[in-house]
Order: C-alpha cells, then structure tokens, then sequence
C-alpha cells in the first residue's frame, strides 16, 4: 500500500513537492483553490480537490481529500498583504478541528522566517528562538504556529522557510531597475524550491515529528551586493537602494536541519 499524503496548496512550490512525492512512491492528493488548476492536478497524477479555506468554514470536498491520509502538509500563504482584515487564523482553526475528526497522525505547516524581526543588529535566530516579530500578519503566523504545537490531536513538524527562489523566479527579477530600495546593508535569507522540496521529504521519510525548523542557506551576503551582483551577471537593470537610512535586518540559522536531517544544501544563492 502507498502511504498516501494530502497537500493543502498546490501552488508553486505544493505542485513540484506533489510531483517529486509521488517519483517517491506516495499517493498525492492536492488542493487548489482555483478550479482551472485542476486539470493540470489531475494531468500530473495528483488526485485533485478544489478547497478553499475561508474565516467561517472551509468549502470544497475536504473530508474525501482528507480521508485515508497519514500526513497533511499545509502549504498555503496567510494571503493577508492582499486582505490585511482577514482572520486566517480562523481558518487555520477550522482546518485543525476537520485533521483531528479524520485522525490525521502528522501536519507539516509550512511557515515563514518572517515571524522574526529585523533589526539594526541584524540579530541571529535559530530554530528555539522565540518568535518576536509584531506585524499583523507576523502575529497570526506565531499564533497558528502555537496553536499547532499545542494541539495534542497530532503530530506537527513547523518549517519556517526564507524567501524561495528556483531559476524561473527569483527576487531580483522584482527589484532589478527598482530605485530607493531600502536595507542595502540587510543579510538575505533566500533557500532554492529544490532545497524545500528535500528537506520536506527527509521530515516524511524520517518520521521527524513536534520539531520546528528554519530553513534558508548557510551564506548571508548583504542586500545591495547580492542582488547588484545577480543583476549584473544577468543583464538586468541594476537595482538603487537608499543608503540613508541604517539598515534593518536578521540572520536566520539553519544549523537544526543541518544537524538533526544530517541535510546538505544542494542549491547555492
């Protein structure tokens, strides 16, 4: 039998994770919120729901694309930079109280290094430190990582991910030619999707679960010579910052998945 495990947001990074699970011989069910995704789902061998968690409840067939799962992997962004007003974790909640009624063993919830603050001394955070950061969306993010780890119904592994990039999308196709770009001097926190996908799998197959982990690469050039440089190598307009003001930021070590995964990351910045 294959271990089946249920992915809730198929998007950029939940849509490559699902392809590389099922080359490792799980059965995949997906969600999407948007229903013109599904055929594309169903075309990749992932069994495909159209599910949409809101404030009030959550839409869609969730019990069938929950049914028969051992894990859950929860992959969808808070979406509150587009709705500042929104309650997403309410929608968390509902979704938390649907896993236990269907006895779903382990959630990995994918989170974000964004529940630390930046600083002028570019504090350093580890996977034990106490998130600190005050921001709306920064403050839904610590409560659902809470309410996770003290729900008793399930496993849960919490990975805090720094900004994605692979070769088709990166940051500094957004800032290249952009001016008054501010924290030159800022560490980056950036960690390839191929990085993601591994160290998500390693979790499954390891069973590594009630564990939190941040997750970026090990170097942290700053802002201004990172990108400059990236820019440059691809013929982009080179990005201005603001030098001005003294720069915000943080270092985010990944030591723990280093240690307790024994991973090496494979893709450089």
């Amino acid at each position: 039998m294959k271990k089946q495990i249920s992915i809730i947001g198929c998007g950029w990074l939940g849509f490559d994770l699902a392809q590389n699970l099922i080359k490792e011989g799980y059965h995949i069910k997906g969600s999407t919120t948007t229903e013109d995704k599904l055929k594309k789902l169903e075309d990749a061998n992932i069994e495909a729901y159209h599910i949409q968690l809101n404030e009030d409840g959550i839409s869609g067939n969730y019990i069938d694309f929950l049914k028969g799962s051992e894990s859950v992997i929860v992959n969808i962004p808070p979406g509150l930079r587009r709705n500042p007003n929104k309650n997403h974790v309410a929608e968390i909640q509902h979704l938390m109280d649907v896993i236990a009624y269907e006895n779903i063993k382990n959630i990995i919830y994918i989170s974000t290094t964004s529940v630390f603050k930046d600083d002028v001394d570019f504090s350093t955070y580890n996977a034990d430190s106490v998130p600190n950061a005050t921001s709306n969306s920064s403050e839904q993010l610590i409560t659902v990582e809470k309410m996770l780890k003290e729900n008793t119904n399930f496993n849960t592994t919490i990975i805090r991910f720094g900004g994605l990039f692979d070769a088709q999308r990166h940051p500094a196709m957004y800032l290249a030619g952009r001016t008054d770009i501010s924290n030159p001097d800022a560490p980056v926190n950036l960690i390839h999707k191929e990085d993601c996908i591994n160290i998500i799998s390693l979790i499954l197959k390891k069973d590594i679960w009630n564990h939190v982990f941040n997750a970026v690469f090990l170097e942290h050039p700053t802002k201004k010579e990172y990108y400059t440089a990236f820019c440059k190598q691809h013929r982009l307009d080179l990005p201005q910052f603001n030098t001005s003001e003294k720069s915000k930021g943080k270092i985010i070590a990944s030591t723990k998945v280093e240690q307790l995964l024994n991973y090496s990351f494979k893709q450089a910045l």
